[in-house]
């Protein structure tokens, strides 16, 4: 028809347009392109040696995915900044000499790990590579912030000036029992601090760069990283000394909420006629599984924290009737715990860490036969119950992880002296 333009015909070919010419790359662009990838390369090095520990040059350059005169100049690079060291590998069996063996220089640098309990402050100094180098244990101060701030300080200062001399600390980490967000301490029930800004207050302290997160988000870091969760891609690991938190890694990554505060799950209520929580609820899950709890239903003085809960678990060992009766209420509220968190979260893994490991571990079956009742068979069927590698340490090595995040995105970048 007129004014029609006749197309091809259906299965006649259609010659493509002329390619464009190609733009030259301009060699800034080209510069800071390789730029971009030799710090790439940087960081996948240095955070292989820290978190899996000292590889050879050959297994590097299979790691990493480059030939070995680059895995030559980078360990140079990080050696020259101080990062790294190297020392002669075992024979392999092959003809040739042995490859070198790469080490992050954990007389370097490191970071200092602070876990603020409800009855004590952990501190501990963490060299690169993530062994603890020094540990500390204090008293949790009575009173407010200022306190609370004071004995952190003494616990770094002392950390600090026990590292060695040439070694650099690059900031402090630290473990908060309750909700954070943006370096404030939001709401912590059992210390009870509301809005407090305790990153700020801690860097004008220390003259460090401070961060805070929640004690058992920090666990699952430190467990995903290093410990009984490396390779799982769904977990929960579940806190509780007093409070009770879980920390969720789901499809691989952080499962964090909004604003940073999922992972309550001791303020869920379990209980409608159970005891008040210091959240301001009523018969909260932390009421009927943490160490309050144990000690009042074994009755006990309230107080005691996890060196009397672990009390009462020693006199249930030895026969004592009240503290059997005790471990086993508390014991079957923990395994309903853990089938909630199941049926909310299904993870193939969940690590029961903090004292609660020790109520796990004394009290299985009880535990087992709780879970497995209240547990949906599906997911029950795809999840696993284990202890974390660290022990009541996986809060402590995950504040110390939070701290060498910058460094290991960017070994070349200035650091803290």
């Amino acid at each position: 028809m007129g004014g029609e333009v006749a197309g091809p015909r259906l299965g006649t070919a259609v010659p493509a347009p002329p390619a464009a010419p190609s733009a030259p790359v301009p060699p800034g662009l080209r510069a800071a392109s390789r730029a971009g990838i030799r710090a790439r390369n940087l960081s996948a090095l240095l955070r292989t040696v820290h978190l899996h520990g000292p590889r050879s040059r050959s297994e590097l350059t299979e790691l990493i995915g480059v030939n070995r005169s680059t895995i030559g100049v980078l360990v140079a690079t990080l050696a020259e900044a101080g990062l790294v060291g190297e020392q002669p590998g075992a024979g392999s069996g092959r003809a040739g000499r042995p490859s070198q063996v790469v080490t992050a220089r954990a007389d370097a640098r490191y970071a200092l790990a602070v876990d603020l309990r409800v009855r004590q402050v952990v501190a501990a100094r963490v060299g690169l590579g993530g062994g603890v180098q020094q540990r500390l244990e204090l008293p949790a101060p009575d009173g407010g912030i200022d306190r609370a701030v004071a004995v952190v300080a003494q616990a770094c200062a002392r950390l600090r000036e026990a590292a060695p001399p040439a070694a650099a600390c690059v900031g402090v980490g630290v473990a908060v029992p309750g909700m954070v967000g943006g370096g404030v301490a939001r709401l912590t029930p059992n210390l009870g601090w509301v809005d407090v800004p305790l990153a700020d207050e801690l860097t004008r302290r220390l003259g460090l760069p401070v961060r805070i997160d929640n004690e058992a988000d920090l666990g699952v870091l430190a467990e995903q990283l290093r410990g009984a969760a490396v390779g799982a891609d769904y977990v929960v690991y579940l806190s509780g000394e007093v409070g009770v938190g879980a920390g969720v890694i789901s499809g691989g990554r952080p499962l964090r909420g909004v604003g940073g505060y999922a992972g309550e799950i001791g303020h869920i209520m379990v209980n409608p006629r159970g005891v008040p929580c210091r959240c301001g609820s009523r018969g909260c899950l932390e009421t009927e599984i943490g160490a309050e709890a144990l000690l009042r239903a074994a009755g006990r003085p309230p107080g005691g924290g996890a060196v009397a809960a672990a009390g009462v678990l020693a006199a249930a060992r030895q026969g004592e009737a009240g503290a059997r009766m005790a471990v086993a209420r508390v014991a079957g509220w923990l395994g309903r715990g853990l089938a909630l968190l199941v049926n909310t979260f299904n993870p193939a893994l969940v690590l029961v860490g903090g004292p609660l490991g020790a109520l796990y571990r004394a009290a299985t079956d009880t535990v087992t036969a709780a879970y497995t009742e209240a547990a949906l068979p599906a997911p029950r069927e795809q999840a696993r119950i284990a202890l974390p590698a660290f022990g009541e340490d996986s809060t402590l090595l995950g504040a110390a992880e939070l701290v060498f995040t910058d460094l290991l995105e960017d070994p070349l970048a200035p650091s803290a002296a």
